[in-house]
This record gives C-alpha cells, sequence and structure tokens, in this order.
C-alpha cells in the first residue's frame, strides 16, 4: 500500500511529493473516472438531443428523456465527486485524527460503490434505449457518435470507479499504526509531551538529592586488652 502508517498513509504533516502522488493507482485511477465522466456528461448535452423539424427536442437513446437525463445527472455528479476526492487524497496526510481518517475511507468506499453501481445501470439502460433507437429517429445520423461514447465510457467507469472501491477497501482493512499517534490524536488534538525534557536547553532543570546509607553499620575493630606486667 501506499506510505506507511494510518490506513496507508504517511505520518501526520509529513511532506507530500506531488511527483509521488501522480503515480500512485488510486491517483490514476480518479483522473481516469473524472476524464471518462466528463465524456459522458458532455457527449450527452452537445449531441445528445435532436429535433425533427421542430423546436422541440428529442433524446438520441430512443426519444426517452429519462435516459439523457439518467446520463447527465451521473456524469456531472461523477465528475464533482471525483474532484472532491482526489483534493482528500492529497491532504489526507495532513488529517491529524484517526478517526477522520476512518470517516473519509469509509465515504470513499460507500461513495464509490455505489457510483460503480449506479455506472452499471447507465451502461444497461442506454444501451437498452439505443438498440431500439431506429435510424429514422435519427436524420444524417445525428447524435450517433455521441450516444456511442456516453454508452462506452459507462462501461469503462464502471472498471475505474469499481478499482477505486477496491483500493478504498485495502485502505480500510490495511488498519492503523497507533505506534505513530497519541491519545490527543485520536480525538483531534494537538500532541503534547508527557514528560519535561532534560536536554541542556530546556527551560526546566530537574535536581534530585543523592543520599546513600549503608544498611549496616559495622564495629570490625577487634577488642583490645593489655597484658598485665608482673
Amino acid at each position: 500500500m501506499d506510505g506507511v502508517g494510518s490506513f496507508g498513509a504517511g505520518r501526520t504533516g509529513s511532506t507530500i511529493d506531488p511527483i509521488t502522488f501522480a503515480k500512485q493507482p488510486t491517483t490514476i485511477l480518479r483522473v481516469l473516472s473524472w476524464i471518462f465522466s466528463l465524456v459522458v456528461f458532455a457527449s450527452i448535452v452537445n449531441e445528445g438531443y435532436v429535433n425533427f423539424g421542430s423546436e422541440r427536442l428529442h433524446c438520441v437513446f430512443n426519444q426517452n428523456s429519462d435516459a439523457c437525463n439518467y446520463g447527465v445527472f451521473v456524469g456531472l455528479v461523477g465528475l464533482l465527486a471525483c474532484s472532491f476526492f482526489f483534493l482528500l487524497d492529497y491532504k489526507f496526510s495532513s488529517i491529524s485524527s484517526v478517526k477522520d481518517r476512518k470517516k473519509a475511507i469509509m465515504l470513499e468506499i460507500g461513495f464509490s460503490g455505489f457510483w460503480t453501481f449506479l455506472y452499471f445501470v447507465s451502461f444497461c439502460f442506454l444501451a437498452n434505449q439505443w438498440s431500439r433507437t431506429s435510424p429514422e429517429d435519427l436524420p444524417l445520423n445525428q447524435g450517433a457518435d455521441a450516444a456511442r461514447a456516453a454508452i462506452t465510457f459507462s462501461f469503462f467507469s464502471i472498471i475505474t470507479w469499481a478499482g477505486l472501491t477496491v483500493r478504498a477497501v485495502q485502505k480500510y482493512m490495511l488498519g492503523t499504526d497507533m505506534t505513530l499517534f497519541t491519545t490527543e490524536h485520536m480525538d483531534g488534538g494537538a500532541p503534547t509531551q508527557p514528560y519535561p525534557s532534560n536536554s541542556p536547553g530546556g527551560g526546566g532543570t530537574e535536581t534530585t538529592e543523592t543520599y546513600q546509607s549503608p544498611p549496616f553499620t559495622e564495629n570490625n575493630s577487634a577488642p583490645t586488652y593489655q597484658i598485665p606486667i608482673y
């Protein structure tokens, strides 16, 4: 996994190398998901509607406006979500609280898994409606390329969003290296120094009085007596 520490990230406040961050698999998948969502959204908005000799526009997917609306919704929200999670990934190492990191990972798992499902529905829905579209509904084959692009990149988005879900689950399963955090980090506070510093430059000095008392007092002098002189 990427880095060492809590949920795959480095120590709190560690410097992030932009080049290393750009090479991470999660970042690559995020950028691809952003591009695919943009293609799905832009294809339907720009060329997903045609008119038939009137001012009223019809959806190229079997004239079903729900299909176009659904594709625009999934693509637009996916585009915004990729931007949000991209910034979250970049700032993840600066989050000091382990609880906040866990919440961020759980949010990513839930959203990425849900959006994988929505893109699967989008692919099936758009492909089904496109198969029912007759050539008469598209004079001069208008919007055909946009419809195919929306279907194709909806399928690609299933793969990238599923990959993001797997990566988020791996980060969650990695758990927490509790040796890198104190109790204040768990609560989101700033770390404090639990013991006074004994360095020479410290403000306070600690003096200890040494006293050594022998446990026993022994009198090793032998008894003396005088030899009487006769």
